[in-house]
């Protein structure tokens, strides 16, 4: 994964809203915001996180880079509702 994690174009600080899915189990999906995509997914993916340790690996199914960690976050709340849900099926 090649991902630019400390800055984006024109030097800017990025933040990604990120969708997993479990490897092994592959019904199973996972949505976060991070500023560090690949750091993340190592976390994930090594149980450091208990809402994902039961069903690891994770690959990473898609992300959307933001600028500010409001806008990231905010995305990330939207995936987790109903509409949001949808829009994933349809998207990634």
């Amino acid at each position: 994964m090649n991902v630019v994690n400390e800055s984006g174009p024109n030097g800017l600080k990025m933040y990604y809203t990120y969708i997993l899915q479990s490897i092994n189990f592959p019904k199973h999906f996972y949505v976060g915001y991070t500023q560090d995509l690949e750091q993340r997914l190592k976390q994930h993916n090594l149980g450091n996180s208990i809402h994902t340790n039961k069903f690891r690996p994770w690959k990473l199914r898609g992300c959307i880079a933001f600028d500010t960690e409001d806008k990231a976050k905010k995305f990330e709340q939207f995936l987790k509702t109903g509409n949001g849900r949808l829009f994933q099926k349809k998207f990634f």
